[in-house]
């Protein structure tokens, strides 16, 4: 059970010109990027940066979520997160990129775990 890497969020508008910016800023181009249609969100990644683009109203209930953690085993974090009291808000639900679920923890703080499906050998 490993966190393979945390994705600091930013939550914007427009996507194209947040691209730009960020892929001249680290030096480095987006890698992956998708849309969610049903939710009005489009995602993309840029090194440690995940990059959440929709309207305000879209964008609304995923705020306050504060990180996102790519797991190499979502199962186990989540019988290891109901073991020590967190809640869990939403999930586990299939994505684009694997499965993802909302943990609230005993801190307050809300973070996504996602299990991506296409992941190196753990």
């Amino acid at each position: 059970m490993k966190i393979l890497q945390t994705l600091s969020r930013l939550y914007i508008n427009d996507l194209n010109s947040a691209l730009q910016f960020y892929g001249e800023l680290l030096g480095s181009p987006a890698a992956m990027r998708f849309a969610i249609p049903p939710i009005g969100l489009e995602l993309a990644q840029i090194r440690s940066i995940l990059l959440i683009a929709g309207s305000d109203e879209a964008l609304k209930p995923f705020r306050s979520t504060q990180a996102t953690f790519l797991v190499d085993s979502l199962d186990e974090f989540k019988a290891y997160l109901e073991e020590k009291g967190a809640e869990i808000l939403r999930g586990p639900d299939k994505v684009p990129t694997g499965r993802n679920m909302t943990v609230k923890h005993l801190d307050g703080s809300v973070i996504e775990y996602v299990e991506h499906s296409n992941w190196p050998e753990k």
